[in-house]
């Protein structure tokens, strides 16, 4: 197989002669390696979301996540890439073999993956190795490809170049819009970098094996062909198990029996129920939200302090289970409450799940009750109602889509959103195993205009739990204490509180800075702290 020199023709472009032996003309010829260039460049954006998103899912560290495997990409990319020159000699059997190769390992990436954070506690080691090895073949299929691209017809370097990268811009494109608006909406994460895996096996493979046949040896021909049909008998029986394979890696997540799991469009959501029982507790994204043997110590006190005043309209801020509208609903004197939640999937579990319901004691078919699913903060934002009672039930800031919820901006929007003689309570936390995490609440509200009262309870299922009771500055600190006139109670009462606003040294303030949009602070359990971008 010799390159065709474009002196041949005497004109710039490559209108020389054509490779001898090929099925079709060589213009279709280039026209499907370039398809296959373009379909190539979309798997493999796939599957480098596919590895950003399983990170954000497991670990909710979004931007930590996407620099890692990218950057690790980017870098296997270019030894890929180097490396790629050495088989170029016989471009299209290294084609179809890297291929085959990169079908399997970013088909099943996220199977492995998965595998590696549920049973052996691996994640990170084994998401910079897929990292590294689905980067390199990508890497490497680009000279290879230019290498067919010329044999095909002989062109000038700058015009192969671009149309090569048109083709994997193109594909680029495509593949980081299918992957939000279709693979997961239709199939998940699982199932769909599986099917992306057969796509790529299918074009890349059979592409350069019927097209370049005639210059293929006839064990090159057979082995590639033997390949793609093991890569198709993988992912095929990997799809057929998926969903087994899911729920036995998602049991191995949690500690009792799984009574309901989904993915919605924002989050993972997992109901776990003891079998006799006892403790029913909701998960999000892996994170504990409630266990039903201790949660009413949590919500009684996130709400009751901020009822010790006017409270005839309240809005709460999260809260999608319903445990805390349940306590509003409690008062006869609420006039309105208003449940502002990102996720429709949870307000519908709060609302028809059984487990749920009852806990929640149905206190969202409430005739007081309006929910709203929307982002808090866009929704504060465009807000002109004002409340008399504002609770910010949010789970903890541990990405940045969460730490936007904790920042000095929006508290400046909750405190546009209160009523002159208004109060609100923020969740902020454990002061005992994150301390400069929960003074920084304290420290954004201040740096906001809000005057502040920190207090604590034990909540068995967390350990030591934080709030702030909030007002607006000029009116002096407020006060920690339950209304006059309140519902029937199981866990809080004064002395519970007074004792409450006491933090031992290991719980002292800190210097802690608060989180802005501009500069996030993201919630580090292993370390107590924030963690600053």
């Amino acid at each position: 197989m010799t390159a065709v020199d474009d002196s041949a023709s005497g004109t710039r472009g490559g209108t020389g002669p054509a490779l001898a032996g090929l099925p079709v003309p060589p213009r279709l010829a280039r026209l499907l390696v370039l398809f296959a260039v373009f379909v190539c460049a979309a798997c493999g954006l796939v599957y480098e979301l596919a590895l950003v998103a399983l990170g954000s899912y497991l670990l909710g560290d979004t931007i930590v996540q996407a620099s890692v495997v990218l950057s690790v990409m980017v870098f296997a990319m270019g030894a890929g890439s180097l490396l790629s020159k050495r088989l170029t000699g016989r471009p299209a059997f290294w084609f179809a073999v890297i291929e085959g190769s990169l079908s399997v390992v970013g088909g099943l990436s996220v199977l492995v993956l998965y595998s590696a954070f549920a049973w052996f506690s691996l994640y990170q080691p084994v998401m910079v190795l897929l990292a590294l090895v689905i980067g390199a073949l990508i890497g490497a299929e680009i000279p290879l490809l230019m290498t067919l691209i010329q044999r095909i017809r002989r062109q000038e370097a700058a015009d192969a170049a671009a149309d090569m990268f048109a083709a994997d811009y193109v594909g680029g494109l495509l593949g980081g819009l299918a992957f939000p608006f279709a693979l997961l909406p239709l199939f998940g994460l699982l199932k769909g970098t599986l099917l992306v895996g057969a796509l790529n096996a299918v074009v890349g493979v059979l592409v350069v094996l019927w097209l370049f046949r005639g210059s293929l040896t006839p064990r090159a021909r057979v082995l590639p062909a033997v390949g793609l049909v093991l890569v198709l008998a993988v992912l095929a029986a990997s799809f057929a198990l998926s969903g087994r394979f899911e729920m036995n890696a998602r049991q191995a997540l949690y500690r009792d029996p799984i009574i309901h799991a989904q993915r919605s469009d924002y989050q993972e959501i997992v109901v776990t129920q003891k079998l006799s029982g006892s403790d029913t507790r909701l998960f999000l994204n892996g994170d504990l939200q409630f266990s039903s043997l201790d949660e009413y110590r949590y919500h009684e006190s996130l709400v009751h302090p901020a009822m010790n005043g006017p409270h005839g309209d309240v809005l709460v801020l999260g809260g999608g289970d319903g445990l805390a509208v349940r306590e509003l609903v409690g008062y006869s004197d609420v006039d309105t409450v208003t449940l502002v939640d990102l996720d429709p999937a949870v307000t519908r579990l709060a609302r028809t799940m059984p487990e749920i319901r009852t806990l929640n004691e149905g206190a969202l078919a409430d005739e007081r009750v309006r929910v709203v699913n929307a982002d808090a903060f866009t929704w504060l934002r465009e807000n002109r109602r004002r409340f008399d009672v504002i609770l910010a039930d949010m789970p903890d800031p541990d990405d940045a889509g969460t730490a936007k919820l904790y920042s000095a901006e929006f508290y400046t929007l909750a405190r546009r959103a209160l009523a002159r003689d208004g109060r609100m309570t923020v969740q902020s936390g454990s002061p005992y195993f994150a301390p400069e995490a929960f003074w920084s609440v304290r420290a954004g509200l201040r740096s906001a205009g809000w005057r502040t009262s920190g207090y604590h309870v034990d909540v068995p299922s967390f350990g030591d739990w934080g709030f702030f009771l909030a007002v607006p500055e000029g009116r002096g600190e407020p006060a920690v204490a339950l209304p006059e006139e309140h519902p029937p109670l199981r866990f809080l009462d004064s002395a519970t509180l007074e004792a409450a606003q006491t933090f031992p040294k290991d719980r002292r303030p800190t210097d802690s800075e608060p989180s802005t949009l501009l500069k996030p602070r993201i919630l580090d359990y292993e370390r107590g702290a924030w963690e600053g971008y």
